[in-house]
């Protein structure tokens, strides 16, 4: 079986996304549509429509056919990242995207392994390319020279229990994202519940393979300050080594209403994280940039 990938962007070496030095492939398409998105151009797959070719000063975009039917390619050597073209787009899509097959993204790999700790998937949202995942990960822990590599994914916690049942065998760790407490305020920031978000955070943590949840706080908007007591206690049912990671809501990168919304100071984001440790919740981790 030989799966594809549609990757925004691979990062050959970050400190940031997992544990040690990593390689993270930042997948394209989300089922999120999150307000507060500072990378809004993950979110859509590009439809073709070929409307960002003359935003492009280095004619870096061209439209073909194939099979019947127009695409637009992406000529990396000539592009200049200007990012007129995600402007252009009606869809704040990116049609800087590229396709590998597992065995494309191990030849990087074994090129990249002697520096890395493991491999991190990360979007947009990782989880909606599921069998590229699995055949990746699971290519990994069978290749002996890469099989010491941790394999984890970055995540909105939106895959079913099923799905996550799925890739347990092959996972070593996942990187949860909680946006909100309360059904109506996650469904207002993302678009949808968060109830697959919880069950995810749970049976990641029953399993051994919950390595962080991360918290957005956007003051007045998220509720993670006035929920503080139901946050807490949730959050202290998990294992102790399980990082809870608190974000500043900034303006980079993101689009839209959001434009509005207050950003989150290095005081606010340090008195929620007061407020938890004072109901009990334990390895915290603060942002270090908060421009």
């Amino acid at each position: 079986m030989t799966n594809i990938a549609v990757v925004n962007q691979i990062i050959p070496f970050s400190c940031v996304d997992g544990p040690g030095s990593r390689l993270v492939i930042f997948m394209q398409g989300c089922n999120y549509r999150c307000k507060s998105c500072h990378n809004p151009h993950t979110i859509d797959l590009c439809n073709n429509c070929g409307d960002c070719l003359p935003s492009c000063p280095t004619q870096a975009l061209s439209l073909i056919t194939s099979n019947n039917k127009p695409q637009v390619i992406w000529n990396e050597a000539l592009c200049i990242q200007c990012d007129l073209c995600l402007s252009a787009c009606p869809k704040q899509s990116s049609p800087k995207t590229q396709r590998y097959s597992v065995e494309q993204l191990l030849t990087q790999l074994r090129q990249q392994v002697r520096f890395l700790n493991g491999i991190t998937i990360s979007g947009g949202e990782a989880s909606l390319q599921l069998p590229f995942i699995f055949e990746l990960f699971s290519a990994i822990k069978a290749d002996d020279e890469l099989a010491h590599l941790t394999c984890m994914l970055d995540s909105n916690g939106s895959l079913s229990i099923n799905g996550w049942k799925q890739l347990l065998p092959v996972l070593d760790g996942a990187m949860i994202d909680l946006k909100s407490w309360q059904q109506d305020t996650h469904r207002f920031i993302t678009g949808r519940g968060n109830h697959r978000v919880i069950n995810a955070i749970e049976l990641l943590a029953s399993k051994g393979k919950l390595h962080e949840v991360r918290l957005l706080h956007i003051p007045g908007i998220s509720d993670f300050d006035t929920e503080i007591t139901a946050v807490a206690n949730h959050l202290k049912t998990l294992p102790k080594k399980v990082r809870i990671k608190l974000n500043a809501f900034q303006h980079h990168g993101v689009t839209g209403a959001a434009l509005n919304w207050p950003t989150c100071s290095e005081a606010q984001i340090k008195q929620l994280a007061t407020e938890l440790t004072q109901h009990g919740v334990i390895n915290i981790v603060l942002p270090s940039p908060y421009l």
